[in-house]
């Protein structure tokens, strides 16, 4: 399995910030070096994967008994088929890294596809080979959507991914924004980082969720999206946004 390791891969860079230890200097050096102008980024990565625990969990509640991760990482603690047991999940990832580390996890229930967000078609053509899409699928899109540029049309992505989903479904989401940041660190978050991320507003965020039933609490900063504890982070700390909505 070829594997660039003088590359940065934003899923080996997160496993990081994660404290994991699937990733190569070239990803620590980047880690590294972002972190220390934003301190409070492993802390951000941190927040984002609580938010898929709970949101699954959610899901779980409601009776969603598949999951479609897309864009699910390095395996590390609270994968979703460890928060639902019980489910059917199918995993996508880019990184052939991540197929690796994947091999432990296949079950008759647990698939990893090696795809791209940008292929929905692809993705759904096999994913059919696991899920039922005659039953409700909890599609995950998290800490993904902000490595996707307007110009490569995530909406219109998702949009194709949603209609091929049986209603009952739910899309969950999370993407980094700079509306809490301060003027000088969203400046210099574009100047590093703006040729690989999108950050969105809520406003832009809310777009994702068109024709679909927000699920309380609506559009807020993923460290809000029913927390479970009283212990919360600043907004401007984890500066990314999480949302659910089903599909009526």
């Amino acid at each position: 399995m070829d594997i660039d390791t003088s590359v940065v891969h934003s899923a080996r860079r997160y496993n990081y910030w994660l404290g994991g230890t699937d990733n190569f200097p070239v990803d620590r050096e980047s880690g590294d070096a972002i972190a220390a102008r934003f301190p409070s980024v492993p802390l951000a990565a941190r927040e984002n994967r609580a938010f898929l625990r709970r949101a699954v969990k959610a899901l779980s509640e409601l009776g969603v008994r598949q999951f479609l991760d897309i864009g699910t990482g390095i395996p590390s603690a609270g994968n979703v088929h460890e928060v639902a047991p019980d489910a059917r999940v199918v995993y996508v990832d880019n990184d052939p890294l991540v197929l690796v580390h994947a091999q432990r996890l296949l079950t008759d229930a647990t698939t990893y596809l090696e795809g791209d967000f940008r292929d929905p078609e692809q993705i759904l053509a096999r994913a059919r080979e696991t899920l039922d899409f005659t039953q409700p699928i909890g599609l995950m899109l998290v800490a993904i959507l902000h490595f996707v540029k307007d110009k490569d049309q995530p909406h219109k992505l998702i949009s194709t991914l949603l209609t091929a989903l049986p209603r009952g479904s739910y899309l969950a989401v999370t993407n980094a924004t700079l509306d809490f940041a301060r003027p000088e660190d969203a400046a210099d978050a574009r100047r590093m980082l703006g040729h690989e991320m999108e950050w969105r507003s809520a406003d832009e965020l809310a777009r994702f969720f068109d024709g679909l039933e927000l699920v309380e609490p609506g559009i807020v900063p993923v460290s809000d999206w029913r927390p479970e504890d009283g212990v919360r982070p600043d907004p401007a700390e984890v500066s990314s946004y999480g949302a659910v909505g089903r599909k009526p």
